[in-house]
This record gives C-alpha cells, sequence and structure tokens, in this order.
C-alpha cells in the first residue's frame, strides 16, 4: 500500500453496441482488430486506439508491480458517462459499467477500489444507482464530470445529489470533460492542454461561489490534474471576490480561499515546481497521487514525481497513500 492512484481509468473489454441496440448518439464500444489492442468506436466512428491495460486487471496489476504501486481507484472513462443519452439509457450504461468495475475490484480486492458512474441527467436515477454503488456494490465513491450538459455544478439542480452524497458519505472524484470553448481549439490537443485546466478551475469555482461546500460541508470531493488551474489562479479569484462582489458574492458571501482545505486535489501536475506549489497552497493533507493511467497525457511512473521532492518522509506518506484514504474514508486494512 505505498502507493495510492486516485486517478485511473478502466472500460470492460467488451461492450454492448449501444449506438445499434438504442438507435442514437456516441456509445463507445470496442473492435478488437488485433491481440491486446483494440479501436474505440464512437457511435459508428473511429474513436482512438487502447491497449490491453485499459480493460485486463491482470495486465494492469503487473504494470502496478513494476511502478510499485499497491493500490489504483478504478473509474470509467469520461467519454463513457454518456451524460447526453436518454436517463433510461443513461442508467443502463451506468449500470454495466459500475457492474464491471466492482468485478474488477472483487477479484483483486487488495490492489483496486472501485468509484461509480451515474445518470447525472436525471437527479433520481442519479440518486438511485449512488445508492447501489454504495450499499450493495459496496464502492466508496462515484467520478462526475466538471459539468453536466453544461450545467455548472452549482445549479439547484444538483443539491438533491449532494444532500444524498452527503447522507451516504460517498466521495465523489470531479473529472474535467466537455471543455468550455472545446470547438474552438480543437487543433494542437488544446482541449486537453489547457482546457481541461480550465474546465476544473471552473468546476472548482463553481461549487464554491455557488455555496455547494457551504451548505454540504460534509462531502469529501477529489478534483483531477492537480486542481487545474484553480490552484494558479486563487490570488486573481479571491481579488475578484473582494473588488467586485456585487459580482462574485451574490450567491455565498465567504472567500473563496476560505475553501482551501475542504477539498482534495491529485498530483498530476508533471512539474516539480508545480507540485511544490500545490502543496503549499491547497496543504499537504489535500493532495493525492493520481495518475491518469493507462492514458499518454498520465505519468507514466504513477508517484515518481513525488518520490523525487526533497519532502520530509511523513509529507511523501500522506500524498502517496495517505490522504487517498482520507478522502475515501476508508482505512485500508482490506490492501494489507
Amino acid at each position: 500500500m505505498k502507493k495510492i492512484d486516485i486517478h485511473t481509468h478502466i472500460m470492460p473489454e467488451h461492450i454492448p453496441d449501444w449506438f445499434k441496440k438504442f438507435g442514437y448518439g456516441d456509445f463507445i464500444h470496442l473492435e478488437h482488430h488485433k491481440p491486446c489492442c483494440a479501436r474505440m468506436i464512437k457511435g459508428d466512428k473511429f474513436f482512438r486506439e487502447v491497449e490491453e491495460n485499459c480493460w485486463d486487471p491482470n495486465a494492469r496489476t503487473k504494470e502496478m508491480d513494476m511502478t510499485e504501486v499497491g493500490v489504483q481507484v478504478l473509474s470509467t472513462i469520461p467519454v463513457l458517462f454518456n451524460y447526453w443519452a436518454k436517463p433510461e439509457h443513461g442508467l443502463e450504461t451506468s449500470r454495466f459499467f459500475n457492474d464491471h468495475i466492482a468485478q474488477c475490484a472483487d477479484l483483486h480486492p487488495t490492489r483496486f477500489v472501485g468509484i461509480g458512474t451515474v445518470p447525472l441527467q436525471d437527479i433520481d436515477l442519479a440518486i438511485k444507482e449512488m445508492e447501489r454503488c454504495v450499499k450493495e456494490l459496496k464502492m466508496p465513491g462515484l467520478e462526475i464530470g466538471s459539468n453536466i450538459n453544461n450545467k455548472n455544478l452549482n445549479d439547484p439542480y444538483f443539491d438533491p445529489f449532494w444532500k444524498a452524497a452527503e447522507e451516504l458519505g460517498c466521495s465523489l472524484f470531479i473529472h474535467p470533460w466537455e471543455m468550455m470553448g472545446e470547438d474552438l481549439m480543437k487543433k494542437y490537443w488544446l482541449p486537453w492542454l489547457v482546457g481541461m485546466p480550465a474546465e476544473t478551475a471552473r468546476a472548482i469555482s463553481s461549487m464554491i461561489f455557488g455555496g455547494v461546500f457551504e451548505r454540504f460541508p460534509k462531502l469529501r470531493v477529489a478534483f483531477a490534474h492537480g486542481g487545474g488551474s484553480f490552484p494558479f489562479t486563487i490570488g486573481r479569484i479571491e481579488h475578484g471576490f473582494n473588488v467586485r462582489p456585487d459580482l462574485c458574492a451574490i450567491d455565498n458571501n465567504v472567500n473563496p480561499r476560505e475553501y482551501i482545505g475542504k477539498f482534495w486535489i491529485d498530483a498530476l501536475t508533471h512539474d516539480d515546481k508545480a507540485l511544490q506549489y500545490i502543496v503549499d497552497v491547497m496543504g499537504d493533507d489535500k493532495v493525492c497521487m493520481g495518475s491518469d493511467y493507462p492514458f499518454p497525457l498520465g505519468e507514466h511512473h504513477p508517484g515518481k514525481l513525488i518520490e523525487s521532492m526533497s519532502f520530509a518522509q511523513e509529507k511523501k506518506d500522506k500524498l502517496l497513500f495517505e490522504n487517498a484514504l482520507e478522502w475515501m474514508g476508508i482505512d485500508g486494512k482490506q490492501f494489507a
């Protein structure tokens, strides 16, 4: 358990062709065209090539052993959220992915923890599936998107969901997707390079300014990619709050900086100075190791940057595994 990676993605090896079944949309399925590789087909068009570590638990554990990762927190790939689908179809696909993730965790209980996905296009169905994930599948949490069909996370629409998550003790991992301005910057992979950090800052700021953390103080929320651009723009965000309260403080009059320490971020910065900065700003008890395994933008040797830092071992232990346990609300005995 020396390292717990809170940010890893997985999909089933065999996914139904929901595009054919339902007759619409960008549902993903896999075409296994050669050994250990598959094409992700989005609707009826090629989307991305993936390798077996994207679906095979045994391939994953081998690579985990190579990089001394004790535990992975498994979550679905954001392109599989399917928030745009009809609610009943979103529920069907969510249940399929959740059952697969739970099965992986059940087969390898000392190596994997699963967190689920829910059809947030319908709050009642989302809460129902969250309850199933927590109570039946024994998952400590869920992964959700940074916005839901262009609704920011401060929208009152989500309040019943936050309330249920708080009452269930359900941890939340918020991952950017459907980045704002994506259609205007398709070249150079910019949606992933600069859009995702901005999208995460949008999610954090929306929850702060919208009073989500104020109304639901027991929520345990972690954000991907080092908190995106939020830690690096907190000074600007706070200054804006101070000089234009008529625009910023309309739903919550608490200084945004007061919420630092009330949520977690992962450590995926790819830069030692950036990592030092987010630890200094966010606190060494609110940063967790997260690699974005198994994708190219992830840290290819999970935890290596943390291990290379001149931090005291006590601080490294917090970042590498202790903070992850705190965020999930578990003691980690099952990993021993």
